[in-house]
């Protein structure tokens, strides 16, 4: 291999390491804005915040997912599957002790789901990351 080359593969890899981290910052903060909407109507609720933090973490946790998995699928279908998959655990808990409150959970997640995989896919796409 030359020299040259040698640059060239050299950069191509440290410019993917630099894309990398970018897309994991897309998605933090995306889902660190979900969470942070989603704790608004629970906080107006006064649920426990034990409940808050866990959409938090949820929803961070599907942001990061979401910027880091290559399906070849609408960003939007793919933020909603993945976010059902993020509460799927907290889904059987929170259904075993109140069933009837997982229809607004559901709701919720099905529409940022949606938005976050949709605004996550268009900053990656515009920032070019």
């Amino acid at each position: 291999m030359r020299r040259d080359e040698w640059g060239s593969e050299f950069y191509q890899l440290k410019n993917n390491r630099h894309n990398m981290k970018n897309r994991i910052l897309i998605g933090l903060g995306c889902g660190l804005v979900a969470g942070i909407l989603d704790m608004i109507p629970m906080i107006v609720q006064s649920l426990p915040w034990d409940a808050n933090l866990s959409a938090l973490s949820m929803w961070i946790v599907s942001g990061f997912f979401i910027s880091k998995t290559e399906l070849k699928m609408n960003a939007i279908l793919k933020g909603i599957l993945i976010s059902y998959l993020c509460l799927a655990p907290s889904a059987f808990l929170i259904g075993s002790e109140e069933p009837v409150s997982l229809f607004p959970i559901l709701v919720m997640t099905t529409f940022l789901g949606g938005v976050l995989g949709y605004g996550i896919s268009y900053l990656i796409e515009r920032l070019k990351v």
